[in-house]
Formats: C-alpha cells, structure tokens, sequence
C-alpha cells in the first residue's frame, strides 16, 4: 500500500473530481443523502455531503484514489438495514452507495461455492441459486446486501447450525484505503499461508476497507425441512431445554425463544394464534428419517422441561408464515406502540449464563415503565431487545438507554459479548474496551497502518 500526501479537506474539490468520474451517479440532493445516513437504529442520523453510485471495483478504487487525496471520508453503504449506526456520516464525506453491484458472478457448484458483487443481497442470490439446488443459509431477517453482511459479521436464525458470515466467506476483494484492491484468500477450503485477512476484514464495518467481492460457502437445499413451536410457562423452562438440546448434540438448523410480549406481538401483527406465553420456534434440517428422529428427541427434551404440545410445521407454505412472523418481529413490536421509536440492541453469552442475563434484564423491566418485547437466537446464547420509547420524551429515553447500559453490563460480567452481531457502529463504542481492554488499542494499530488518514468510515467502532 501507498499513499499520497495528505492534503486539507476540501470538499469542492473532491466533489468535482468524484463528478468527472461518475456523471449523474454523483449527487449532492438532500433527499438522497438523508436517505444514505438512516439506517433501522435508534441512534441520530447525520448526512454526508454526497452520495455516489458505484458499479465496478475499479470504480470503487478510483473513488477512494480521490476521496483519499482529499481527506474525505467514505462510509459503504448497502441497503441501509444496519442497527448501531454503522451508516451515518458524523465527519460528513461521501456515502458510497454499491447497491448497483448486484450481480453473481460465479456459481462452482462443484465446489459449493458463490462469487458475488458486495451488493447482491441474501434473498436475490437465493433465488438465483434456487435451481441449482443450492442454498446461502446466514439470515439476519432483513434483506441486506452481501457485503454489508460481511462487514457486520451478521449472522441470525440459521447461526446454530451453519455458523456466521464469519465462518462462510471464502475471500474478498476489498478497496483499501489508498486505492489498491486486496484479494485476501483463493478458493481453497482451507490455506496456512499468511495473515487471515479475510477474518480481519470481516466484522470490519467498513473502516478497514470497502468490500467490493466475495466468495462465500454454500449448501445443499436439505431432503426434508420441519419446523415447530412449543410454549412454556416460564422462560427459564425454555432455556434449560435449549442448554439440554445443545448438550445432547441435537443438530437444530434454528431454535428461537421469543418472549410473552413478543408473541403477543406477533400474533397481533402476522394474525397468528398463539399461545402467549414464552416459547420456542425451531426447524430441523436432514432426510425424512433424521428429521423425525430429531423431533421426536427435542420433544422428549422439552417434555422434560414442561413445554407444551408440539405445532409442527412441514407445508413450505406453513413454515413460510411461521419464520415471516419472526423476521418481522421488529414491526411487530413497534406496531405495539405506534408513534414510539425501537431502541434496538442485543448482546450475547454463553449459553450456560443465558437464564441469568435474561432474567437479570426482564427484573429491570418489570421495575420500569418500558415496554420491551425480547427475541433470542439462544441456540448460541444470543438476545434481542426491542424497547419500545417516545423520542420526545426524555425520561422515558433516559430510563431506556439505563436498562440497555446495564444489560450489557451485566452481560459482560458473564463473560459475554456488547453484540453478538449487530456490531458495534457508533452505538456500542462505549462498551468496546469494557471487553476488550487492551485488545482496543492492538485493533487502533491495526486501523491506523492500514487507514492512517482515517477516511474510512470515520467515528465507528472506536475513536481516533
């Protein structure tokens, strides 16, 4: 890597350099650019001073070539579905839109293997690999672009089983901040030579490099899908029962806990007809024989534990509506209280300690006015919260950010994470040397020797 010298900011310069390269796909409108910095969180949203639309990793490279000239940030942008901010300008710069670099490039279904642009998004590379037989199984609910998922480190229902973006992308083709393209791997399944930039760069939220390409791993559509639910009295029941089936090594694709409120949610929202009260949403993925044995298993498991009769779920159309009902949970709850603004987080333990985290935030709860409908992919010991405030109102913001501090606090104090994949953008800044001590000034090093101008996505994860 190289670098010109820096030079004074001065965004009339940059922004006619960046109008020569790109015509009308650069654009200082207002609108667009609010557009550019709102994201599904809570957190304010400031505007950059453009929006430019990318279509190529040349393009790309030259962009930052000029943006770095300049001094001028860059902050990636994919659809927009990002929870900590992660998309917000708060040093204004450029919002570099790669939502029109959607296309799939190679399917090697040999290999089971993908290479796609940055902003294809999950739901359009699964309808493309559909035919095939093939499958792309990270799910973080919301419909976002690839590359955004990489650099959240996203992950979601089907995280149990298959891991996270983390664990399923092979390489990447990144734009570093002086312009030069890095391919961090080859094809290979696994390789011992050198750094693992593909992980540094994964989880990165755009503040290592603007992720243009990837290769991620895929899978075969399974023989048989089944999914379920089962309710219990009390909470506490269904995480003994998830701790026993992961004991047990029961290989669940997916296993959800939501919480009474959030049913109640749910059923309001999706017309479903639940029982309100805390429950368990799972599926299992295999051949006829291996779903049966499964279910019948986590069944005696949850017997045990006092859950409720098994709803099975083996119609496509059936299982559709049940896991549409939980990737809309977000709606669901704000629609409890229209009006009202989700201060959104989540957080994440070992599964042992998931109860008393659980517990520990529903007492906090229970003693304020809040409302805070929870969702969990607590097969690996992940929550959500959604609570429910009125911006204008501030005690009631105030109460809600102290309930949301000492959640994370409390969960730190279990020898678990701010964010289990969510990110931290600039929401979770604050918690990020509470964990990682040390460890945060190894990852400044990192950012200043492969950033040391600081244009890309500036104000997120740490400070400078």
């Amino acid at each position: 890597m190289s670098f010109q010298k820096a030079k004074t900011n001065d965004p009339a310069a940059v922004l006619a350099a960046l109008s020569a390269l790109l015509g009308d796909r650069l654009t200082v409108s207002l609108p667009i650019r609010e557009a550019h910095c709102r994201d599904e969180s809570w957190h304010p949203n400031v505007t950059p001073d453009a929006v430019a639309f990318a279509e190529t990793t040349e393009e790309v490279a030259e962009i930052v070539k000029i943006c770095g000239a300049h001094v001028f940030p860059v902050i990636a942008f994919g659809t927009g579905t990002s929870l900590e901010g992660h998309i917000s300008a708060p040093h204004g710069g450029l919002s570099l839109d790669l939502s029109r670099m959607n296309r799939v490039l190679k399917v090697n279904a040999e290999d089971l293997d993908v290479h796609v642009e940055a902003g294809v998004t999950r739901k359009a590379l699964n309808v493309h690999l559909r035919d095939a037989g093939l499958f792309f199984p990270i799910d973080p609910g919301a419909d976002a672009s690839l590359g955004g998922m990489a650099a959240t480190r996203a992950s979601g229902t089907n995280a149990v089983r298959y891991g996270t973006m983390r664990e399923n992308v092979l390489n990447i083709t990144a734009v570093m901040a002086d312009g030069s393209v890095v391919r961090t791997a080859r094809r290979a399944r696994k390789s011992a030579a050198g750094y693992d930039l593909t992980r540094l760069l994964v989880g990165s939220e755009g503040t290592l490099g603007v992720i243009t390409e990837l290769t991620l791993r895929l899978y075969g559509i399974p023989e048989a899908i089944s999914s379920g639910v089962v309710s219990f009295a009390k909470f506490e029941n269904a995480i003994d029962a998830v701790i026993e089936t992961i004991q047990a090594g029961l290989p669940m694709a997916r296993i959800e806990f939501l919480d009474e409120v959030q049913v109640a949610a749910c059923n309001r929202y999706s017309k479903l007809e639940l029982p309100e009260t805390p429950l368990l949403l799972v599926e299992f993925h295999g051949t006829e024989a291996s779903v049966a044995e499964q279910a019948t298993r986590f069944g005696e498991i949850t017997t045990a534990h006092g859950g409720g009769d098994f709803n099975w779920a083996t119609k496509a159309e059936d299982r559709t509506k049940l896991w549409e009902a939980r990737h809309n949970a977000l709606y669901a709850s704000l629609a409890l209280a229209p009006g009202k603004q989700g201060l959104i987080t989540d957080v994440c333990v070992p599964i042992s300690r998931l109860a008393e985290a659980i517990k520990g935030t529903k007492d906090d709860l229970a003693a304020s006015n809040i409302v805070a409908p929870m969702v969990g992919h607590v097969g690996d010991g992940n929550f959500h919260l959604i609570m429910l405030v009125d911006p204008a109102n501030a005690a009631e913001v105030a109460e809600a950010q102290a309930i949301h501090d000492r959640m994370v606090m409390r969960v730190l104090s279990l020898d678990g994470t701010c964010t289990g994949e969510h990110g931290i953008g600039e929401g979770k800044m604050k918690f990020l040397e509470a964990e990682h001590g040390e460890g945060v000034a190894v990852m400044r090093a990192i950012k200043q020797a492969l950033d040391p101008h600081n244009i890309l996505n500036p104000g997120k994860i740490f400070s400078l």
